[in-house]
């Protein structure tokens, strides 16, 4: 394998399916609300896009909206409270950081999402003490596709930024990682919408699966 010093990848949408969780806070908001709950297939494309794109989904709102701040906090709390009830590592992952791993290859996390549910939600699904760094959201001064935090994860590897992949399932994840100056590899099994285009990001490959990583690798 080896031009590679590290992997990095991508937490929502391309090492863990955490679509199901989000959806489950959405519809709960929205039932309590007095909406209707919305069918998964509808959710799962912006499952990438954290708290504003579940509730400009479901509620049609935008940060700027007086009760945007309030259904905020609770849908964050009702996902916070069941993060890992039916989130898992995408089918074939656990075989893909195996194989890093066999082979020395560090890999690590870079996601925008908050520390604050990254590290329970990394320790749930048993990646804690496995990757050799997580760098959520909040961790530097900016967040994908800013390249500071793909950066940071490469200080934290002790590894160039070219010698590094980064393997994500939206465009920002693939501007970030061009942004830093490495390799990337677009994640078409995450949360891609319809309206979404991945073949005009550019990365280095796009996979349909887990498995066609290391076979790209």
């Amino acid at each position: 394998m080896p031009n590679y010093s590290a992997i990095l990848f991508d937490l929502d949408g391309t090492l863990a399916d955490t679509a199901p969780d989000l959806a489950y806070a959405l519809n709960t908001i929205l039932q309590q609300e007095g909406y209707s709950t919305l069918n998964y297939e509808t959710i799962r494309p912006v499952a990438s896009n954290g708290s504003a794109g579940l509730l400009g989904l479901g509620f049609n709102i935008t940060p700027e909206h007086t009760d945007y701040a309030e259904l905020q906090r609770r849908l964050i709390e009702v996902y916070e409270n069941n993060i890992a009830r039916e989130t898992r590592l995408f089918s074939g992952m656990s075989e893909v950081l195996e194989q890093l791993e066999q082979q020395n290859i560090a890999w690590g996390i870079v996601t925008n999402k908050p520390a604050f549910l990254t590290e329970p939600l990394s320790e749930k699904l048993g990646l804690i003490g496995r990757a050799g760094c997580i760098v959520s959201g909040d961790t530097t001064d900016h967040s994908k596709p800013h390249p500071a935090p793909m950066i940071h994860a490469c200080e934290l590897l002790s590894c160039l930024p070219e010698q590094c992949v980064y393997i994500g399932d939206a465009q920002r994840d693939i501007e970030a990682g061009k942004n830093a100056n490495m390799h990337t590899i677009t994640a078409r099994y995450g949360y891609i919408s319809d309206h979404d285009d991945p073949t005009s990001w550019q990365a280095d490959a796009i996979v349909d699966h887990p498995s066609e990583i290391l076979k790209w690798i």
